[in-house]
């Protein structure tokens, strides 16, 4: 729809080109209004207008980025000498026939191959007379990534409600049919730990918007800080031990910083909760806290499976999941670690992480012992 309205306006106000006989020869390409030229020459979407012949008669820079050619160097030649796409020919031909075309068109590329919403029209007089054609090139790269996320991300969520919403159904079904206080006793407690998972998936989402809408307040204390990592560690012990894995707690020399407290109890429960669910029996998972300069540094390590090379680059991104179908089981809703890099920035802080496939991960936030000086975004 955009590219449409696009053409149409780039057609009407190019009108010139096919008012006038069109000639092969490049030398009498039209003279354009140079305002109107720097602007089509500088778009991101890439613009190619042909004679009646196929031949370019002009050219923007992203159409020349786009299809590996100098625009400069391509007027008055066909574009399949240029671009060497057949299927781009193919709409060309379309549109100089009378008939407007469009979809996709993937370009080979040196780091992988870019997607491209393509579309091609025919430029006609006012009498109806086809006198060339128009192409334009939109990049969808990323609006096509971001829609696989989005697919991912409902699948996820998806996943992550329908097991405990059947666990609690189960639960609750079984304590209905049961007049026997010993199965409410076993179950009750279960469908709680459930519900409570559930509220902790809404939360994130709810963290997740405020972070995003710029609405996430941070209440900043002078905290000691391994009052506030003690407990949370403390809490997870029972899920260590029933899970076979050993937590190592350092917390080493009091620590003070100028934090929210709660939102950096988050990290440190975002942090363990993920190293824990990815750590086999008979691992270990590692809590740090020192000071280095005038950081604080919080280090969650783990013997557990790794983090793949060409994951871990996005791990902080929101909604993305390490290889869902490897860790479906232990895979949540990819929030966790985004909410986690949000309030580490909150602090004027980093978070950053290091891993080898099969041989854990280890996770260093850095937060700045003071607020002074600390520029917010």
């Amino acid at each position: 729809m955009v590219l449409g309205a696009f053409a149409g306006f780039l057609i009407a106000r190019r009108s010139q080109l096919i008012r006038r006989p069109i000639t092969p020869e490049p030398s009498l390409v039209p003279q354009i209004d140079q305002r109107f030229d720097r602007l089509v020459r500088a778009l991101p979407l890439g613009v190619l207008m042909l004679d009646i012949h196929g031949r370019i008669i002009f050219a923007n820079r992203s159409a020349g980025m786009i299809f590996g050619f100098d625009p400069e160097r391509a007027e008055g030649l066909h574009v399949i000498e240029v671009t060497a796409s057949i299927q781009l020919e193919r709409r060309a031909n379309e549109a100089l026939a009378g008939e407007a075309s469009m979809g996709p068109l993937i370009v080979p590329g040196k780091v992988g191959s870019r997607k491209y919403a393509v579309s091609a029209y025919p430029m006609a007089d006012e009498g109806e007379n086809i006198g060339g054609a128009l192409i334009l090139a939109e990049d969808q790269t990323e609006l096509l990534a971001i829609e696989r996320a989005r697919q991912e991300f409902l699948s996820s969520v998806s996943h992550e409600l329908r097991t405990p919403l059947s666990s609690i159904k189960l639960m609750l079904e079984t304590v209905s049919a049961s007049p026997d206080d010993a199965t409410a006793d076993l179950f009750l407690p279960q469908a709680l730990g459930q519900v409570d998972r559930l509220v902790t998936l809404v939360n994130r989402f709810l963290e997740q918007a405020r972070a995003e809408s710029g609405d996430l307040r941070l209440e900043f204390k002078r905290t000691r800080l391994d009052e506030v990592i003690r407990p949370i560690v403390q809490s997870f012990e029972p899920q260590a031990a029933a899970a076979g894995v050993k937590l190592v707690v350092k917390l080493g020399e009091e620590v003070f910083a100028d934090i929210d407290g709660d939102r950096i109890g988050q990290v440190v429960v975002n942090l363990v909760d993920n190293a824990l669910r990815f750590t086999s029996s008979g691992g270990a998972v590692k809590i740090e806290l020192a000071r280095k300069d005038q950081d604080a540094r919080i280090v969650v390590a783990d013997t557990g499976i790794g983090i793949p090379f060409k994951d871990l680059p996005h791990i902080f991104e929101r909604f993305y999941v390490v290889d869902p179908s490897r860790t479906r089981a232990s895979s949540g809703a990819g929030l966790g670690l985004s909410i986690v890099k949000q309030i580490a920035e909150g602090h004027g802080g980093t978070i950053t992480a290091r891993s080898l496939l099969g041989s854990g991960a280890r996770f260093v936030c850095r937060i700045p012992l003071t607020q002074a000086g600390v520029r917010k975004a």
